[in-house]
């Protein structure tokens, strides 16, 4: 049988536990996240566009930064249909 001092130790690892999974979940929908990602994106973009000789690669590098916003803004809107027109039915 577990000691008082044991199970204390357990319930605290479990808080900690918690702490990281809350900052995780806060992390994963987060603005800076997203516009971190887009800021990330655009600049891989307009390197590959330099490095393929794609003319105005500043301009052209927007392109998918864009379709990438979109889907992923899309993304949250198919999830609340998709849980209340797919998901809740399969429960029943």
């Amino acid at each position: 049988m577990l000691t008082l001092e044991e199970l204390e130790k357990d319930i605290q690892d479990i808080k900690k536990r918690n702490l990281r999974v809350e900052a995780d979940k806060a992390w994963e929908t987060s603005t800076v996240r997203k516009c971190a990602i887009l800021v990330l994106t655009y600049i891989v973009m307009v390197v590959f566009f330099t490095v393929a000789k794609i003319e105005r690669p500043f301009v052209n590098a927007i392109v998918p930064v864009i379709a990438f916003a979109l889907s992923t803004l899309s993304l949250s809107l198919i999830k609340k249909w998709w849980t209340v027109h797919i998901h809740e039915k399969r429960k029943k």
